[in-house]
C-alpha cells in the first residue's frame, strides 16, 4: 500500500485511516480470491480469537466450513482441548453441524441454543440415538416454554436425503421447491448435518477449509509456560492444523524459547506467535522459528492493557511496520484486535495482515460458547470477558492452592463480564462473515485487486479527521 497525498507523523489506528478508489477492471466481486496465502489452508482472511468466551468447538467448525480458522484457547484443559481438537474434525464439511436434543426436553432449554429465528432449528434423537424428528427454530417463538420437545412432533417429518442433494445448489432447489428453510439431512435415516436455505446457498459462495483428509481446519494456542513441548505434541497427535503460541507481551525470551522448543519438534505445523507490535520484535519472534505473527496490544473491546499500563500500540501502524518486517523475512502477520466494522478488516489488510483476528464480535452469536441470556427487556445476550481477567485468571489457575490463586487473581486486569448482544438481523457468525466478507470484496473491487496480495499492492491509503470518520457513518434516523 501507500499513503495518499501525505505521510504521517504519528500512529495511526483503523478510525483514522480510509481507502482511496482506484482504476479497476474487476468486473465482479466474485472475481475475488479472498484465500490469505499464510500457510494455513484457509480460505478467507478471518480468524477467530483464542478467547475462552469467544472460540469453542461449534464456532471453530463453522467458521472452518467457510473457510476461516478458529483458535481454541489455551485456558482449556489438555484432555478437553484433544476432545475439542477431535470432535471438530468429526463435523460435515458440507452442511451445518447439527443441534440435537432428547424429547424430554424443553422449549426453554432449546432457546438457550438457538434464537426462534429463520435458518435454524433443532434435531430431536431418543435415548438411543435414533432421529426422531426436527423442529424449525421460528416455530419455538410460539410455544409455551415448559412444553417438552418430544410432544411437539406431529405429522410427516421433513428431512433430505444427501444422496438427493450432490451440492449447494441442488440442495436450495429442492428446499425452495419444497417451501422449507431448514431440514436435517439423513443418509440412511442417520443425521449427517443439517441445512438452512440459506446456508445451502452459502455452500456455493464459499470454499471450506479443509486439511489433507478432508476434515475441516483448526486452530490450539498454547501458552510459554510448563511444558510446551508436551502440549505441542499432543495436539498435534489430536490433529491440530495450526499451533499458536501465545501471550500478552509476546517480545520476551520466554516466548522465544516456547518457540524454539516446539519448531524443534519437527511437527510440520505452521506456528504463530505473538503478541507484538514492533518490527524488531517481529525479527526475533521469526529468527526463534515463528511462521505467523500476531500482532496488537491493546486494541480489543475487553482489554483494559492501555489504560491500566500506557503500554500498547494504534493498531494500523501496528500491523503496517509489523507486516513489512515479516514480509522481508518470509513470514505473514495476523492483526488481532481494534475491529469494530468490516472496513477495519479491509484496513489491516491493506496494511499487511494476512488475516485478521475478531474477538468479542463473534462473541454475540449463536455459535459462541455459553447459552443464551435474555435481559429484562427480552434482548438476547451472551457473556464475554478478557483473557486478562480475573474470571479468565481464576478458570486458567483453578488447580493451583488457593493462595497461589489468590496473588495471580490480585494481579488481573480486563473486563470480568461483558454483555454481547446478539444482533437480531445477524445472530448467527456466519451472517457476520457475509457482511464482512461482502465488505472485502468490494474493498478489492474499488482497489482494482484479484487477491489478498494484489491488494495490499494497490491501496491508496489516506489520513482523515475525526469528523471525517464520522462522515462516513450512516444516518441512523431520518433528516
Amino acid at each position: 500500500m501507500e499513503f495518499y497525498g501525505t505521510t504521517p507523523n504519528h500512529d495511526l489506528t483503523y478510525s483514522d485511516v480510509f481507502l482511496v478508489p482506484s482504476r479497476s477492471s474487476v468486473a465482479s466481486r466474485l472475481d475475488v480470491s479472498l484465500a490469505p496465502g499464510d500457510g494455513t489452508g484457509a480460505t478467507i482472511p478471518i480468524v477467530s480469537a483464542n478467547m475462552s468466551s469467544v472460540t469453542g468447538p461449534r464456532l471453530a467448525a463453522t467458521l472452518a466450513r467457510r473457510g476461516g480458522l478458529g483458535v481454541l484457547p489455551q485456558d482449556m484443559h489438555l484432555q478437553d482441548l484433544d476432545a475439542a481438537i477431535r470432535w471438530v474434525k468429526d463435523q460435515p464439511t458440507a452442511f451445518d453441524t447439527p443441534h440435537i436434543l432428547r424429547p424430554e426436553e424443553t422449549v426453554a432449554s432449546a432457546l438457550q441454543r438457538v434464537p426462534a429465528v429463520e435458518g435454524h432449528g433443532i434435531v430431536i434423537h431418543d435415548d438411543r440415538d435414533q432421529y426422531v424428528g426436527c423442529i424449525s427454530a421460528a416455530q419455538l417463538a410460539n410455544m409455551l416454554p415448559d412444553a417438552r420437545l418430544g410432544d411437539l412432533l406431529h405429522g410427516a417429518l421433513t428431512a433430505l436425503d444427501a444422496d438427493d442433494i450432490p451440492d449447494g445448489r441442488a440442495a436450495f432447489d429442492v428446499m425452495n421447491a419444497a417451501g422449507i428453510t431448514f431440514a436435517p439431512v439423513l443418509r440412511h435415516g442417520v443425521v449427517i448435518g443439517t441445512l438452512s436455505l440459506r446456508s445451502a446457498l452459502r455452500s456455493t459462495l464459499y470454499q471450506p477449509a479443509l486439511d489433507a483428509h478432508g476434515r475441516l481446519r483448526v486452530a490450539a494456542a498454547i501458552g510459554i509456560n510448563g511444558d510446551t513441548a508436551d502440549k505441542a505434541k499432543a495436539l498435534a497427535a489430536a490433529g491440530v492444523d495450526v499451533l499458536v503460541i501465545d501471550t500478552a507481551h509476546g517480545d520476551q525470551d520466554g516466548m522465544r524459547h516456547a518457540i524454539q522448543t516446539v519448531k524443534g519438534l519437527g511437527l510440520g505445523l505452521p506456528i504463530v506467535a505473538g503478541n507484538v507490535v514492533t518490527a524488531q520484535a517481529v525479527r526475533d519472534l521469526v529468527e526463534a522459528g515463528a511462521d505467523i505473527l500476531k500482532v496488537g496490544v491493546g486494541p480489543g473491546a475487553m482489554c483494559t492493557t492501555r489504560m491500566m499500563t500506557a503500554v500498547g500500540r494504534p493498531q494500523f501502524s501496528a500491523v503496517l511496520e509489523a507486516s513489512a518486517a515479516a514480509r522481508e523475512l518470509g513470514a505473514h502477520v495476523w492483526a488481532d484486535g481494534g475491529v469494530r466494522y468490516p472496513r477495519d478488516v479491509a484496513l489491516a489488510l491493506a496494511a499487511g495482515g494476512a488475516s485478521v483476528m475478531i474477538g468479542s464480535w463473534f462473541a454475540g452469536t449463536i455459535e459462541a460458547p455459553g447459552n443464551l441470556n435474555r435481559d429484562a427487556a427480552g434482548r438476547l445476550y451472551k457473556e464475554s470477558w478478557g483473557m486478562a481477567s480475573t474470571k479468565a485468571v481464576r478458570e486458567r489457575f483453578e488447580r493451583l492452592d488457593p493462595y497461589e490463586l489468590a496473588r495471580k487473581t490480585l494481579f488481573a486486569e480486563g473486563i470480568s463480564s461483558s454483555t454481547i448482544y446478539l444482533d437480531p438481523l445477524r445472530p448467527s457468525v456466519e451472517d457476520l462473515l457475509d457482511m464482512i466478507t461482502t465488505g472485502l470484496r468490494s474493498s478489492f473491487t474499488y482497489a482494482g485487486a484479484r487477491s489478498v496480495s494484489e491488494f495490499q499492492d494497490r491501496a491508496l491509503v489516506g489520513i482523515q479527521s475525526a469528523a471525517g470518520y464520522e462522515e462516513g457513518k450512516a444516518l441512523p434516523v431520518s433528516w
